[in-house]
């Protein structure tokens, strides 16, 4: 396991979930309302950009290696279930939307495993449809762990609008991905 600076930013986002998460279940009078929602959304996107900061710095100073493309996917999957099942607890958010986008991450988490053991990793390499569900749902997220209003605008709302949205891309991209995976798989084999 390579210690270098992308990895420390990778364990740090695993670091930030139980404080994220915390938040919301600590003794009462310790945080008010408000103060935990502005706390856990704090902990979010410090987690989000170190998810972005990890990768460009591992390309940047050449420091990719195997270890921190496990560890990577494993830390926002943690992340995303996490701050997902909280969002549920707080009826923020409905359990069918996160079964959908959890249960999917596991679902193509498994079958890019499948096809790296087959040789065709490459078949389901990340689309441009699942970089818009992941945006859609670290907006979406973000929005719904500060809930509040803001200037005005209804973010709660915005928030689940959001989730939804998150959730139609995420079967949209699941579908593709699946679909990708059979053409890699009836593909004849050169030679």
């Amino acid at each position: 396991m390579p210690l270098n600076l992308p990895n420390l930013l990778t364990w740090l986002r695993i670091l930030l979930i139980p404080l994220l998460v915390g938040v919301f279940y600590l003794p009462a009078g310790w945080l008010s309302g408000d103060e935990a929602n502005l706390w856990a959304t704090a902990f979010f996107v410090l987690a989000s950009l170190t998810d972005w900061l990890d990768g460009w710095l591992a390309r940047l100073l050449g420091q990719t290696s195997a270890f921190g493309a496990f560890l990577d996917p494993v830390a926002d999957k943690l992340m995303v279930a996490a701050a997902l099942i909280v969002l549920v607890d707080l009826h923020r958010a409905p359990a069918v939307i996160a079964l959908i986008i959890i249960g999917r991450e596991i679902a193509i988490s498994a079958l890019r495993e499948w096809m790296a053991k087959t040789g065709k990793a490459a078949s389901v390499a990340v689309s441009f449809v699942g970089k818009l569900k992941t945006a859609f749902q670290m907006i979406a997220i973000t929005l719904l762990l500060y809930h509040a209003p803001l200037a005005g605008l209804p973010i709660a709302a915005a928030g689940e609008a959001l989730l939804v949205l998150a959730a139609v891309l995420t079967l949209v991209s699941m579908g593709y991905y699946l679909y990708l995976a059979a053409r890699a798989r009836s593909a004849p084999r050169p030679g």
